[in-house]
C-alpha cells in the first residue's frame, strides 16, 4: 500500500472501504462539470473494481490516490497518475478534490507531493495534464505547480452535448527544480 504524506495530507492507495466516496466523486454533477456526465453506479462500480487492483504503474496503468486531512481527519478527494507512454517516459496526472476541500491549497499540496514521488521511484520525462479551459481553479493549481501550458487543444472534449475546449500542460521532468 502506498502512502505519501504533506504536512497535513496523506495520500494513500485505494481500498475497498473507499466506495463512498468513490461514488460521491464520480456522480457529483458539480464536480464532474468539466470531466463528464455521471454514469451510472454499475459503471462506477467497474472502474473501481479496476482501480482497486494492485499495479506497478506500467504502460496503461492508472494508480489512483485517495487524498485525506490528517489533522482533521477529512476526505479531500483523489489524485491519479496515468502512465501514457513507458517508452516515452510520459505520465498523466489529475485530481479530483470534494467541493468542501476546494481552494484551501489541498490540490496543490497534494500534486507536489505525488510529483515528486514519481520523480524518484519513476524517474519519468514528462507529465502531462489535460484542463477544461473553462476550469480556472485547475489551471491556477497547475502553473502553482510548475506545469507550464504548452497548448490549447479546442473543442477537444466532450461532456454530455458541450464540447470543451482543453488547456495541455506539461512538466518536464529535468526543469523541475
Amino acid at each position: 500500500m502506498l502512502e505519501l504524506y504533506t504536512e497535513r495530507l496523506r495520500l494513500r492507495s485505494v481500498v475497498s472501504s473507499d466506495w463512498d466516496n468513490f461514488l460521491y466523486t464520480h456522480s457529483s454533477e458539480e464536480l464532474n462539470q468539466y470531466v463528464r456526465k455521471p454514469q451510472s453506479e454499475a459503471v462506477i462500480r467497474q472502474k473501481f473494481e479496476r482501480i482497486t487492483k494492485p499495479n506497478n504503474l506500467e504502460e496503461d496503468d492508472t494508480l489512483l490516490l485517495l487524498i485525506e486531512d490528517v489533522h482533521q481527519h477529512l476526505f479531500v478527494g483523489f489524485i491519479s497518475l496515468h502512465n501514457i507512454s513507458e517508452a516515452l517516459g510520459q505520465l498523466e496526472v489529475g485530481y479530483m478534490l470534494h467541493t468542501e476541500a476546494q481552494g484551501q491549497g489541498y490540490a496543490s499540496e497534494a500534486l507536489n507531493a505525488l510529483v515528486d514521488w514519481v520523480c524518484l521511484a519513476h524517474t519519468p520525462h514528462k507529465l502531462i495534464a489535460h484542463c477544461a479551459n473553462d476550469n480556472i481553479a485547475s489551471t491556477k493549481v497547475l502553473d502553482k505547480c510548475g506545469f507550464i501550458q504548452e497548448g490549447l487543444l479546442r473543442q477537444n472534449w466532450k461532456v454530455g452535448d458541450t464540447w470543451l475546449d482543453e488547456r495541455l500542460y506539461g512538466l518536464l521532468v529535468a526543469e523541475r527544480v
